[in-house]
């Protein structure tokens, strides 16, 4: 009886809240769709996301990023005309090609996604969060990942997506999250890379949270002919890491 009446609690709470930053719909989470995201966006999640930068060591090797201004310039930046413009709005396509039950198309976008990767380091990356996320899903009983443990077309966006509609999160969460982790990963590569402290990390952070929901609101309005990616710096930045001398990050 008391679990019940502290479930209805945290229901009827996460409906009603709002802050200066924003107010949340009316469709809010259920507890367990929210701890299923909070799950999926966990550094604790077991995919090896820590060993990724993303170019973003060479980017730091050359002197592109030196400080905390500039490492958020570089993440913000990625986070709009990469993050936002390309695996966001797949994101969304295959949360709601899961959600009606098409395993097709869902796969279709995967490949779309993968494909769309410019360097041979960020397609392994995909492919192998992708996979790794899939084995996770599998061993907690949720059989639809299991084929995607061997799939060349594996993409951490499209088993993301599977758990979320799964459980219940809803798209504007799912899509928050989803590049809420990005960023989080992004800079902690910075502050493993730079001499940044740890608050200044936290700044880092707290700046792209705040420009978190208007990149996924654009995100999720991108028609099908405006998805795509002009993040030239990064494409170059993975090309030369492939061949960098000192390397602490597979990408």
């Amino acid at each position: 009886m008391i679990m019940t009446a502290m479930t209805m609690t945290m229901t009827t709470t996460m409906r009603m809240a709002t802050t200066t930053e924003g107010q949340l719909t009316e469709g809010a989470m259920q507890p367990l769709a929210l701890l299923r995201l909070m799950q999926l966006v966990s550094p604790a999640l077991p995919i090896g996301a820590f060993n990724f930068s993303q170019g973003m060591e060479y980017a730091i090797e050359v002197g592109w990023i030196h400080d905390e201004e500039a490492a958020f310039r570089w993440i913000h930046g990625v986070a709009q005309r990469g993050v936002g413009s390309m695996d966001l709005p797949m994101l969304a396509r295959m949360h709601r090609a899961w959600a009606e039950g098409d395993a097709e198309l869902a796969g279709n976008l995967s490949r779309q996604l993968i494909a769309s990767r410019e360097t041979r380091e960020l397609r392994e990356e995909d492919r192998h969060l992708g996979r790794s996320l899939a084995r996770v899903l599998a061993g907690l009983g949720m059989r639809e990942a299991e084929s995607w443990q061997r799939s060349d077309f594996a993409t951490q966006a499209a088993l993301f997506a599977l758990a979320a509609t799964r459980s219940g999160v809803p798209l504007d969460a799912t899509c928050a999250g989803y590049l809420w982790a990005w960023c989080e990963n992004q800079v902690l590569a910075a502050v493993k890379l730079l001499p940044l402290g740890q608050t200044a990390g936290q700044r880092v952070l707290e700046k792209l949270r705040l420009a978190i929901p208007q990149i996924c609101a654009s995100a999720m309005a991108l028609p099908d002919e405006e998805i795509g990616v002009s993040t030239a710096g990064l494409g170059i930045a993975s090309c030369r890491h492939e061949t960098q001398y000192t390397r602490l990050f597979r990408s």
